[in-house]
């Protein structure tokens, strides 16, 4: 039995599913640029080796493997996430969303996509809606 407060369960799934949306978005502004920039992705078979191997998408393995660790607390039976820790994911969470040129590889990346295309600013957007819902709880 789970003994996650509701509460809790909510706020993480909440910012799970964000972190899904945004990560998808991301990854498609990263297929796009490489087809753009070094060769066209033929398969998703290929997408997906060149997404788990190739340093083009490299950056975005920090954020996958956050999402990973908010599916595994998620399904954890014990012990069961706390509110505080509800709280340092998502402040975990802001800061790997912070675009920066002098910042890390992810973070130089980011920035880059959110000059490039429009829909990373979207994402960027839509994940900032997900915070401020995640502030009010």
């Amino acid at each position: 039995m789970n003994r996650m407060p509701d509460l809790t369960r909510q706020r993480l799934t909440a910012l799970r599913n964000g972190l899904l949306r945004w990560h998808k978005s991301l990854l498609e502004a990263e297929r796009a640029a490489y087809e753009r920039d070094v060769a066209r992705i033929s398969s998703t078979g290929q997408y997906l080796q060149l997404v788990l191997g190739d340093p083009w998408f490299a950056g975005l393995c920090e954020i996958s493997q956050f999402i990973v660790i908010l599916v595994e607390m998620l399904d954890l039976k014990e012990p069961a996430a706390t509110p505080a820790d509800a709280s340092r994911l998502i402040g975990q969470a802001r800061e790997l969303l912070v675009p920066s040129p002098a910042g890390g590889e992810f973070a130089r990346r980011y920035g880059e996509a959110m000059q490039r295309d429009p829909a990373a600013v979207l994402a960027q957007g839509d994940m900032m809606a997900v915070f401020a819902g995640l502030a009010k709880e």
